[in-house]
């Protein structure tokens, strides 16, 4: 469990002794040696931010590396503005630290120095999961936020979802602002690409089902410039509800501002029916 004791205005973490820091522990690379404190941090209850380095002038490697509690040091008070946003203190001249060494004959690493004692109360085990060593954005979030994706389902709403499925937030391991962070790289990821996977998403769809027909343009630049397709369903719709088409194209845009145009209809029970769809640059193209 965590929880720490209060020594000489000092809270000293609980931590299982062989994971606890100790000077000369010796690491094969340094992101070992940061990765050990950064677990023993999550389990103790703080978080942790990498301080200042120091490095050889012979060849530039990195001779000390020193990790620190985040609440390390203070803050400068900004010149306060009209429109500045405050924001929290959190730094309370915490003195929680650890030193990586580098071995001058070899090129690991060993814990030079090590300082146990923090200034400030640590995490709670009801709110261990809010720090940020304990977010951790796993493969399976990662599948639930991509399948999500494909179903138009937003970062926030496919975190509220999966919290539901997980029994509460502090079996989430991460936070909605990871998840939005994860689908703006895949956007990114994506971009320059989106049109030409459009294309390639038609044409699966029509290896699978042959009454699916799509058309499409691109400019000079290769630019997509208007895509016009109707699925089977949009087909035999058409086939029993074609006597009368409405083409709409003040409809809506998208993040392109290309201007959405759907063909609809109404059936026997005077409901509307979709035939077909296009996206168009612009409505008079």
């Amino acid at each position: 469990p965590l929880c720490a004791a209060n020594i000489d205005n000092e809270w000293i973490p609980s931590c299982p002794t062989h994971l606890k820091p100790v000077v000369g522990i010796k690491f094969d690379t340094l992101q070992q040696g940061i990765s050990f404190y950064e677990n023993y941090a999550r389990l103790s209850g703080f978080d942790t931010r990498l301080y200042s380095t120091k490095k050889r002038k012979s060849d530039g490697k990195i001779s000390l590396k020193y990790c620190v509690c985040n609440k390390e040091g203070f803050r400068e008070t900004p010149r306060l503005q009209s429109n500045y946003k405050k924001k929290p203190i959190n730094r309370m001249g915490c003195n929680a630290r650890i030193t990586l060494k580098l071995i001058n004959d070899q090129d690991n690493y060993i814990i030079f120095s090590f300082h146990e004692g923090h200034t400030h109360p640590l995490t709670t085990p009801n709110s261990a999961h809010h720090t940020k060593q304990s977010r951790i954005l796993t493969l399976a979030h990662i599948k639930y936020i991509m399948d999500n994706n494909r179903a138009n389902i937003g970062a926030t709403k496919s975190y509220r979802l999966m919290k539901e499925h997980v029994g509460g937030y502090q079996n989430m391991a991460a936070y909605v602002t990871d998840f939005k962070n994860f689908q703006r790289e895949i956007r990114k990821h994506i971009r320059g690409k989106d049109a030409q996977m459009l294309i390639e998403n038609f044409k699966r769809r029509q290896q699978m089902c042959s009454s699916l027909f799509f058309k499409y343009e691109v400019d000079d630049k290769q630019h997509l410039i208007r895509i016009f397709w109707a699925d089977a369903i949009g087909r035999k719709n058409y086939a029993s509800f074609g006597d009368v088409v409405s083409f709409d194209t003040t409809f809506s845009m998208n993040e392109y501002c290309m201007v959405f145009a759907p063909f609809t209809g109404v059936d026997n029970s005077k409901s509307c029916v979709t035939f077909a769809a296009a996206l168009l640059y612009r409505d008079d193209t």
